[in-house]
């Protein structure tokens, strides 16, 4: 079989690279019929036509005039760009080459070098791409594959070897990207990350071992008398473990171990502020309950605990305001503290947020002796840190607290005898049977799952939040305690 021969167009432009054209003599009848179509001698473009025994032409660029349209597939090498002139003047046309079809541009760079009328398609662009001696572009809908894959053993298009080459490894390009590609990344759709948590949900998951026990010595039970409907009401305190309030706490643990607030009550409630309890007589010396002995008096140095301590890493971006180097907020054995930088030294001290129990003390420089307590129940009063000694926190039934009927006297006080909550008892679980005991855990602060808990609460993602905040309050990151089921 005699191979088809192809007609090649050299363009000659100034910042083209000229190809020596050869000899050809079957070119009049073309050469007129782009000439009609306006294609000529008109300065800009100079047309000549060589016959070639390749089925697409070279347009050389430049290595200047690459770089400058940006071509950076061609790297420093001329590169041969090719065209099919067999539609626009397909009779001409088929008496050099024979056959017809459509002019298709198989590299096409730049948009104003080609034939009026006919559209040039960006390279990988389907319709950029006809195998030889057919017009079935290379496509995969509609039995495309099975007309491309057919037109390729037609003994016109196995006639150019070029052609055949090129086209075939478009059809193998397309159908990779069709249906290859896409069977590969299912795994990478099946990997997608999943919605972000909610920092309840993220707690839930938190492993076994990030969970660490409270000891029974540092858990109070506080009984108030029934509710109006009988209900039982208990509150459980944990005690703040050392270095803070060493002083203080064990104060609280030998008024707990002397029964000493069995019987008294709930003396405050003050909205959004506190509930205190303690002695109601206490102002009165002749009628107030005697302290047991061995009680600690402590001053006010002791808010404060100095030298560095350890953080977990990870929180000084979540926090607002921002840690410095000057003042800081950080967790330290699952507690919140705060932090600053003096000429004097570091110190360190916890922070007042909901739920957390102080000591109530008279004017400076009395600083309480742990008979008197404070929860919390309002919008954290952050002015009392460093002015009052913070000793524990509740960690359950604080409901029973904030749900009392405020005190309609000065700063929250009850008037009347009748209005107070009467104490039944305050003890340490470390007195009562082991079986009776309640246990609870906390969420290590020093664990990932506390850190991925810290961000979510700090920028919330999960689907009811729209913008998430950019930082928190430390106090709005309560470290997750839970019951411990028998």
């Amino acid at each position: 079989m005699t191979p088809r021969r192809s007609l090649s167009l050299q363009v000659r432009q100034p910042w083209v690279q000229q190809t020596e054209p050869q000899p050809c003599h079957d070119h009049c009848r073309l050469h007129s019929c782009l000439e009609d179509h306006g294609f000529g001698q008109d300065g800009m473009f100079a047309w000549s036509f060589v016959c070639d025994p390749k089925p697409f032409c070279r347009r050389v660029l430049s290595p200047r005039h690459r770089r400058a349209f940006g071509l950076k597939k061609f790297r420093q090498r001329p590169e041969t760009l090719g065209f099919r002139a067999d539609r626009l003047c397909g009779d001409q046309f088929a008496g050099l080459c024979g056959g017809a079809g459509g002019i298709r541009t198989l590299d096409t760079v730049l948009p104003y070098t080609h034939f009026p009328g006919e559209r040039l398609r960006p390279l990988g662009h389907r319709s950029a791409f006809c195998l030889p001696g057919s017009c079935w572009p290379i496509g995969l809908g509609r039995s495309g594959i099975r007309r491309s894959i057919k037109s390729l053993w037609k003994p016109s298009a196995l006639s150019c070897v070029d052609g055949f080459r090129k086209a075939w490894s478009c059809a193998i390009m397309r159908f990779m990207k069709s249906w290859l590609l896409p069977m590969l990344a299912l795994p990478l759709v099946a990997a997608a990350p999943s919605p972000p948590l909610a920092p309840s949900e993220i707690v839930a998951a938190a492993p076994t071992q990030d969970w660490i026990d409270i000891p029974p010595d540092d858990l109070l039970l506080l009984d108030l008398a029934p509710d109006a409907e009988g209900r039982a009401r208990r509150v459980l305190l944990q005690l703040m473990p050392a270095p803070f309030a060493q002083g203080w706490v064990e104060n609280i643990r030998t008024l707990a171990r002397a029964h000493w607030w069995d019987g008294l009550a709930i003396v405050r409630v003050q909205d959004n502020y506190v509930v205190q309890w303690g002695d109601p007589e206490a102002e009165d010396k002749a009628s107030a309950k005697p302290l047991p002995g061995g009680l600690r008096q402590m001053t006010d140095a002791d808010y404060f605990v100095p030298g560095a301590l350890p953080q977990p890493k990870g929180f000084g971006s979540i926090f607002t305001p921002k840690n410095d180097a000057r003042r800081w907020s950080a967790f330290f054995k699952g507690w919140p503290i705060a932090g600053e930088r003096t000429p004097q030294g570091i110190r360190n001290w916890p922070v007042h947020c909901y739920g957390m129990m102080g000591v109530g003390r008279n004017l400076a420089p009395d600083t309480g002796t742990g008979a008197e307590l404070y929860v919390v129940i309002g919008y954290a009063p952050r002015h009392l840190d460093r002015n009052i000694a913070l000793a524990g926190r509740v960690v359950a039934g604080i409901e029973h607290l904030s749900s009392l009927s405020r005190g309609t006297g000065a700063l929250g006080f009850y008037e009347k005898a009748e209005e107070r909550v009467l104490i039944q008892s305050l003890r340490l679980a470390a007195e009562l049977e082991a079986g009776l005991r309640p246990r609870f855990q906390y969420l290590s602060t020093e664990s990932g799952a506390f850190r991925r808990y810290a961000e979510a609460r700090a920028n919330r993602r999960d689907a009811f939040f729209n913008v998430p905040a950019g930082g928190a309050d430390i106090c709005n990151i309560p470290v997750p305690i839970r019951p411990v089921r028998r």
